[in-house]
């Protein structure tokens, strides 16, 4: 009965961490399409051509730190 009440309660979690996982990869999308953005907008105004590349590989590494925050924080829900 026990182990049948703690499969249920693992059967519920499943969803929302597959869930949780699939708007990770939308956010990281997101940051390094605004990254970009703001490095073509910056090229532009300041009249320079390292902008957009230096920016978009800042906002990358940005997006993969908030990944691995995402994951180590899910990983200790499942302790």
């Amino acid at each position: 009965m026990a182990i049948q009440k703690r499969n249920n309660k693992k059967q519920g979690k499943s969803p929302s961490k597959y869930i949780r996982f699939t708007s990770v990869a939308f956010q990281m999308g997101a940051t390094i399409w605004l990254g970009n953005l703001l490095g073509k907008w910056l090229d532009s105004k300041y009249n320079q051509d390292f902008w957009e590349s230096t920016v978009t590989l800042l906002s990358v590494f940005i997006a993969m730190y908030m990944v691995i925050i995402q994951v180590i924080k899910v990983s200790k829900e499942d302790d």
